[in-house]
Formats: C-alpha cells, sequence, structure tokens
C-alpha cells in the first residue's frame, strides 16, 4: 500500500480480515503475526495501526446481504455459522422466516466452545492443552456427535463442564478399543505385523496405540507407504496422438504383439492388480474380465500370476507359500518366476501373500522368500548369466545356447537391450553395436538374421552373415 500497488481502502480491507482469523500474516516466513509485532517490523505504519485498532468505518470494508450493513471482517464473522462436519465458517443468507438451519453452529456458541481450554491425555493430542472446539472438530467425533453436543448446550441440557467431561472419556475410550489397521494390498494389515517386518518400530506402534498417531500419520511416510500399496506398475499404453489405452487394447489394436501384451499384464497382476489406466481402476484379475478390462482368453494365466500377490498353495499340505517358495516347488517356472519377483521389486518389494503387504529384502531372506541365489540374477537380470559348469560370464545368447534360459525369454531380452542400445557385453557390462556383439560370438549364424519390432511398427532386419 505504501508504494501504491494496491489501494489503500483495498489494502485496509485485506489486512483486517487477516486480523480477524488470527493476526497479519508474515510473507517471509509464512506464518502470523500478533499486530504489535507486525507494527515493530514495518508491516504497516503508525496511521494505519490506528486504524486497524480503532473499529470506525475505515475498517467496515464487509456488506451484510441480509441487514444491508457494512461492518468490520470480524463483525461478518460474528454473524455466521459453522457447518459441523466440515468446521468451515459459513454466511447464512436469511428468507423471510428469518431462520437458518438449527444444525450449524452460531458463532457466539463456537467462540465459548473455542475459548474453553483442555488438558488431554490420550490420542494424538496427549499432554497438550487444547480448546474444547478444536477436540469435538477432530477426527474422534463424527458429524452428529458434533451436532448432539453442541445443539443439547444450546438448548440447556449439558454445560461446558459436562461436556468436556464426556469428551475426554469418549476419546479415552476410542483410544483403547480401536484396533490400528492399514489397507494391504488385498486385506487389512495390523500395526504389529508391520513391526514384525520392519517396517515400523515399537515406539511408532505405541503411539498408534497410545492415539498420538493415526494410521493416515504412518501411511503419509513413503517409506512405510511403499510396503503397503507399492509403486506403480505399467498401466496402460500411450499412444503417439496422446490417447490412453489399456494394454489389451493395445493387444487387440495390433500395436503390441500377444506375448508382449501378455508379459505386462502378468506383471500388472502379480504386483497387486490388473489397471485400467482410462478410468483410473485396479481390479482383480476375474473383475478385470467382468469389466472388459481384459478378454478371457488372458484369464488363465492372469490368475496364476496373481497368486504371486495372493499366495500358492503347497500341494503338500495345503498352505499358502509365496511365489520364490512356488518356485521351489515347481509349481511354476523358473524363468516365469524370476519375471514376476523382478516386477514385484521394481515396484516396491517382494510380496508377502499370508499378511498382503510388501516386505524389505531382508526380511524376505528370513522368511524364505528369496535367496542370495535369486537377489544375484535380480541384481543383473540382463546384463549377462553366469556358466554353472564354469563360473564364467556368457551372454544372453550363449545362456539360450546352454539351454540356461528359454528362448522365448532370451528374445524378449535381447530385444530389450537393442531398444536401450544394443547387445551387453557380459564382461564389461557394455552396449555393444550389432555387428561387434556378432563377431565376439554373442549370435551366432543361425541367429543372425531376425526381425526386431519397434515402437513405429516397422520391421528391421539385421544380417551380419
Amino acid at each position: 500500500m505504501s508504494k501504491d500497488l494496491i489501494v489503500k481502502e483495498h489494502g485496509i480491507r485485506l489486512l483486517e480480515a487477516q486480523i480477524a482469523t488470527g493476526g497479519i500474516i508474515d510473507p517471509i516466513y509464512s506464518h502470523r503475526l500478533p499486530i504489535e509485532v507486525a507494527f515493530k517490523r514495518g508491516y504497516f505504519d503508525e496511521d494505519l495501526n490506528k486504524i486497524l485498532e480503532d473499529a470506525g468505518d475505515d475498517t467496515k470494508g464487509f456488506f451484510d446481504p441480509n441487514t444491508e450493513e457494512n461492518l468490520s471482517y470480524l463483525q461478518l464473522m460474528e454473524r455466521c455459522v459453522t457447518d459441523p462436519a466440515t468446521g468451515l465458517c459459513l454466511l447464512p443468507l436469511y428468507d423471510k422466516t428469518n431462520t437458518t438451519n438449527s444444525s450449524f453452529i452460531d458463532y457466539k456458541t463456537k467462540m465459548i466452545f473455542k475459548e474453553e481450554k483442555v488438558k488431554v491425555l490420550y490420542g494424538k493430542y496427549a499432554g497438550m492443552t487444547v480448546s474444547l472446539w478444536e477436540l469435538l472438530m477432530s477426527e474422534f467425533f463424527d458429524e452428529s456427535q458434533r451436532q448432539d453436543f453442541f445443539q443439547k448446550y444450546k438448548d440447556g441440557k449439558l454445560n461446558i463442564k459436562t461436556i468436556t467431561e464426556m469428551v475426554l472419556k469418549l476419546i479415552e475410550k476410542s483410544v483403547k478399543t480401536t484396533e490400528v489397521v492399514f489397507e494391504g494390498i488385498r486385506e487389512n494389515v495390523t500395526a504389529e505385523q508391520l513391526v514384525t517386518a520392519d517396517i515400523i518400530s515399537e515406539e511408532v506402534l505405541e503411539d498408534l496405540k497410545k492415539g498420538k498417531k493415526t494410521v493416515k500419520d504412518i501411511t503419509e511416510d513413503e517409506n512405510v507407504n511403499v510396503y503397503l500399496k507399492g509403486k506403480d506398475s505399467i498401466a496402460g499404453i500411450l499412444l503417439p496422438d496422446s490417447q490412453v489405452i489399456t494394454i489389451y487394447q493395445a493387444k487387440q489394436k495390433g500395436k503390441l504383439l500377444p506375448g508382449t501384451a501378455l508379459i505386462l499384464l502378468e506383471a500388472q497382476a502379480a504386483t497387486g492388480f490388473i489397471i485400467d489406466p482410462i478410468g483410473n481402476r485396479k481390479f482383480s484379475v476375474d473383475d478385470a474380465v467382468k469389466a472388459k478390462i481384459i478378454g478371457p482368453e488372458y484369464c488363465q494365466k492372469l490368475r496364476s500370476a496373481e497368486k504371486a500377490v495372493t499366495g500358492y498353495k503347497n500341494p503338500n499340505n495345503g498352505k499358502t507359500i509365496s511365489l520364490f517358495q512356488a518356485m521351489q516347488n515347481d509349481l511354476i517356472l523358473k524363468e516365469h518366476g524370476i519375471r514376476l519377483l523382478e516386477a514385484q521389486i521394481a515396484t516396491g518389494g517382494i510380496i508377502d501373500p499370508i499378511n498382503s503387504h510388501r516386505i524389505p529384502v531382508h526380511v524376505a531372506y528370513d522368511r524364505m522368500y528369496f535367496d542370495r541365489e535369486m537377489n544375484e540374477i535380480l541384481s543383473d537380470p540382463i546384463t549377462g548369466y553366469t556358466d554353472p559348469y564354469t563360473g564364467q560370464k556368457i551372454s544372453l545368447f550363449q545362456a539360450m545356447k546352454k539351454d540356461l534360459i528359454i528362448k522365448s525369454h532370451g528374445i524378449r531380452l535381447l530385444e530389450a537391450q537393442i531398444a536401450t542400445g544394443g547387445i551387453i557385453d557380459p564382461l564389461k557390462c557394455l552396449h555393444l553395436p550389432l555387428e561387434v556383439a556378432f563377431k565376439k560370438g554373442y549370435f551366432d549364424a543361425d541367429f543372425s538374421m531376425f526381425s526386431y519390432h519397434i515402437n513405429t511398427g516397422n520391421d528391421i532386419n539385421l544380417d551380419f552373415s
């Protein structure tokens, strides 16, 4: 205002609104200040200070549409009501009857509850002194409970002291009886399960039990949420014209080969859900078929991949076992299992199908959902393989020739290498031009010509013979 960047009357009105809602806002430190502190910091001069302290016409820059009076912002707020569901301040417009919905809280009642300070022993406010209003507007109470308290106070059936005692007892009961559960991948997960999995600490568990922290507080921690929700998997396909389609639609339209589409859908199923990127929805495999997100021809194979989340059944005792344990029991091909495990790790961690959440690697080791050999394979999935007879690093093609990897799987990985810069030398971990890779024996004459289908849909023949 002092630099004429804003009209004085307009500026006074905005300053007065700030004061009425808690104090002058310090734009540098992003918090409110008492008027006297703001004055000392030079945020307004002595003349403006006098205007703001005097509730005269200069500060009556707001209009009451009901009475057509000019009011200060504080005076206008005093004529507002509060929505018990949200705690928001609302300006009521009256009809000819001059009445408003009795479920809303008048300003005078609100201020009485705000001025009543309460020392709290339980919940997130434990050890703190807060207003009775703040307690009633917290997650411990729903809209109907708030309305009941406020209405009984207005009717004279309850006084502030009685309401305070009742509120504290209800908070204590809520904290002591509410089971702390989190939303897992398919089932709810208890806080104790997260402690056992070394995802949260015993101290955090105690805070949850005492109500000092809420489930929301914990899930806002990305380090915890990644084990509950995981990271994003490849949800769909983005076409050159910016259209988003599902993976199955891409297969139907000929944009993806059927095998490529199946692999991507298996990765979705093995990491939690089949995804509809258009509607931003997630489905189990069976529900995805019903919703026509995938076709029935993929259902059986995707159900198998989905067991990486829900668990496989041990044929010997009927117990639920993990993906890795299923591989050990020959319930799933090793190469297939490796691909699904890799997808799980890439999207947040190995899934514990019994507890319905992801777990850190060291916990996966302890639960025998993983071992050192598998960790080595997944740590270096496409650079090369180790010959079990010689211990030497060999290329993907060489591993295929020795039947260490299924041919179809190897071809896909070789295509991935080419798409990202060339065939990888397993000794130096460098991308090689195709001609050089051929000369080094990473192809042979029988494999020197094959087609690589790139995103444009063109086929490129690679022939070095």
